[in-house]
């Protein structure tokens, strides 16, 4: 199951974000905005459990997340860039990493650097990529990620297109989506159209 971010601003930032004469600053800067609405919709369905609080008025019973701290897994490189954002959000949260390279002889993703938080078969899990293209390497960081316990997983992507979309839910049906923007297609070369280049090159200043 996949959500699509509904919203002007979404509309406006990326906008901004696509446009190759964006300066590094800025791009970066909108990445993280964005990464904002993300984490919002990303952590709608968070478990809570009631917790009482006086307010200076009265007794009530709140509501607090669970205790048990969510984790945030970036794919490396480009995830990184949205992991400010929800950090912002989660300030507790545990945070793994996830290198993934491409093998030249095979063409599929293989990790090469892997560190996750410990107990994540009971915490919701975050995999954040700006980019889901041919939907490869997202489903490889999945298996990766529920190989080492994960159940409660969402993936987290900017833009998408509707070949990785369909690649990672047919592989994954029971991981949540939340994408902010799905595009036309794919290339020949697997990125993204009308997209906005290579996110991680825009980010970092590799291009």
């Amino acid at each position: 199951m996949h959500r699509v971010l509904q919203h002007p601003l979404v509309d406006h930032k990326l906008t901004l974000l696509r446009d190759r004469g964006t300066a590094r600053p800025l791009f970066r800067d909108l990445l993280d905005e964005l990464g904002l609405l993300l984490a919002v919709e990303a952590t709608r369905h968070l478990p809570t459990v009631p917790t009482p609080v006086d307010t200076p008025l009265e007794a009530m019973e709140g509501r607090r997340m669970d205790p048990r701290d969510p984790v945030l897994v970036p794919i490396l490189r480009a995830g990184l860039g949205l992991l400010p954002a929800f950090l912002r959000l989660l300030p507790t949260a545990k945070v793994g990493h996830l290198g993934m390279a491409r093998d030249h002889a095979t063409l599929r993703p293989v990790p090469y650097y892997k560190n996750f938080p410990p107990e994540l078969e009971a915490r919701p899990v975050f995999v954040l990529d700006p980019m889901l293209a041919t939907g490869g390497s997202a489903c490889e960081a999945l298996a990766e990620v529920k190989g080492a316990g994960a159940k409660h997983l969402t993936l987290v992507c900017l833009l998408a297109a509707p070949e990785g979309v369909a690649r990672v839910e047919r592989s994954h049906p029971d991981v949540d989506l939340v994408l902010g923007c799905i595009d036309r297609q794919l290339n020949e070369k697997g990125y993204i159209l009308p997209g906005l280049g290579d996110a991680g090159d825009r980010l970092f200043g590799t291009v």
